[in-house]
């Protein structure tokens, strides 16, 4: 069973960033777009690289920094070669500042 678990506090967060943080033992990207948090798997589908410490965020478009991989911050959808396959999303919900994670 999921539960949700600490990711950190809005102030790490600023509008249009992303960053990895551990939840539980997971590593996840964590980004805030229009107002909004979002979390996926921190690792490219494609060659493991971090998506959250190596990649880049345009809007909702993340980038993979090692080989482009395309994929969706708010589904973890795969929109470009060479990833093979989607990533995770997860649940994300705001509690006073803290951001928390159904991992």
């Amino acid at each position: 069973m999921s539960d949700f678990q600490k990711a950190g506090s809005v102030r790490e967060f600023p509008v249009g960033t992303m960053k990895t943080v551990v939840v539980g033992k997971k590593p996840v990207a964590i980004a805030k777009v229009d107002g909004q948090y979002f979390a996926v798997d921190d690792i490219c589908s494609h060659e493991q690289c971090s998506l959250g410490t190596e990649g880049f965020l345009d809007d909702n478009l993340i980038t993979c920094g090692c080989h482009g991989s395309q994929f969706d911050i708010t589904t973890g959808k795969v929109l470009s070669l060479p990833a093979p396959s989607d990533v995770t999303s997860y649940e994300v919900k705001v509690e006073g500042d803290e951001i928390f994670v159904k991992i």
